[in-house]
């Protein structure tokens, strides 16, 4: 008698991150490496964090707080809110596989952008869900196709602003536009990881204002990018006490490590890193425009920080070569590719080589 598996995860292929560092030096024998594939913070975390994360290496024996009590409390305090509207997270990545299984069931729609962060879709069809999927316009997401695929089976809609792997964003004006016309019904999310980067005024920077407004609205946010938390996981949702009671019946009971509450919370109380690492960011985004128009490359204007363009060629091949040189980014889809900003040193390194490659 053989072993079964659910029919819903037949299709499904596992997560393939990109190569560690160490990895790629070894395969190429290379001492120095520089990554720029997983939209990583180039300056790393607030020394803050790093003290406080020391300050509570006596306490690894113990089960880290599962209601993550103070760092719910930091959260509300910080945006103005209720605590009781804040739910963390191992990663948004946790939250997104979190979402599905509380509202996704078998033969549910799920309406989402044909190139966005994918784990919107394998947790569709992980639960059974169909995935409408809208293409993106100009790089951009489609709000009113995704308007128009609205049926009476819609369940969720995910929207990534801005997104990922593309950059780009939409506006606070078209952002409520949308949420007009979407049922009371049909449960929106929200996700927000690359907000701390975001330069354009019309973006709807202050968000939280749209749970009152829209009780089916979920917003997502993350540590992983602009904080510099990518290693501990930990990101946070922010949603009506309704929403994240239900959420939380399906929560791991641990799932935010000690450290990486600890961790959070002094990572939101320096505001002078997150400025850095917005100016680094800026800087290092203007260095790659200027000189990827003075190589004739196609882009995708971001409000990340990264940076999709067309190679031209095989991405997956410019990709390979770039690894060989000792740079590692993101290969897309066709031609398309993604790399992250990194220090000015690391983006002149990665011109150099493309330019070799190209």
């Amino acid at each position: 008698m053989s072993i079964t598996f659910r029919p819903q995860i037949k299709d499904l292929a596992a997560y393939k991150p990109g190569k560690p560092i160490e990895d790629v030096k070894k395969e190429y024998g290379l001492t120095k490496v520089i990554k720029l594939a997983s939209n990583e913070n180039p300056l790393g975390c607030s020394p803050k964090v790093k003290e406080a994360i020391t300050n509570q290496f006596d306490q690894l024996s113990l089960y880290p707080d599962g209601n993550a009590t103070s760092l719910k409390e930091a959260i509300a305090s910080k945006f103005a809110i209720k605590a009781t509207q804040v739910l963390p997270s191992s990663g948004s990545d946790e939250m997104v596989d979190q979402v599905a299984k509380t509202f996704i069931q078998e033969g549910d729609e799920v309406i989402l952008a044909d190139v966005t962060f994918p784990r919107y879709l394998s947790t569709t069809k992980m639960m059974g869900g169909i995935p409408v999927v809208v293409p993106l316009k100009d790089f951009s997401y489609d709000l009113e196709g995704m308007s128009k695929a609205i049926t009476d089976k819609t369940r969720l809609i995910w929207l990534c602003n801005p997104n990922n792997p593309t950059g780009t964003m939409f506006t606070e004006k078209t952002l409520i536009d949308f949420l007009e016309q979407v049922p009371a019904n049909i449960i929106v999310i929200y996700d927000e990881a690359y907000r701390e980067f975001v330069t354009r005024d019309d973006y709807p920077m202050d968000s939280t204002y749209l749970l009152e407004k829209y009780p089916n609205v979920i917003i997502m946010r993350t540590f992983s990018k602009a904080y510099g938390l990518a290693a501990l996981r930990v990101g946070y949702t922010l949603a009506s006490e309704e929403i994240l009671n239900e959420i939380n019946k399906i929560r791991g009971p641990f799932n935010v490590n000690t450290l990486a509450q600890v961790a959070a919370i002094s990572a939101l109380e320096d505001e002078a890193f997150l400025q850095e690492s917005y100016q680094v960011n800026v800087d290092g985004k203007n260095y790659l425009y200027d000189t990827f128009k003075e190589m004739g490359i196609e882009y995708a204007p971001s409000e990340t920080n990264h940076v999709f363009f067309n190679t031209k060629k095989d991405a997956n091949e410019v990709f390979i070569a770039l690894q060989r040189r000792g740079v590692i980014i993101r290969p897309i889809y066709g031609s398309y590719a993604r790399v992250s900003i990194g220090t000015m040193e690391e983006n002149k390194i990665f011109i150099q080589h493309l330019k070799e490659v190209l």
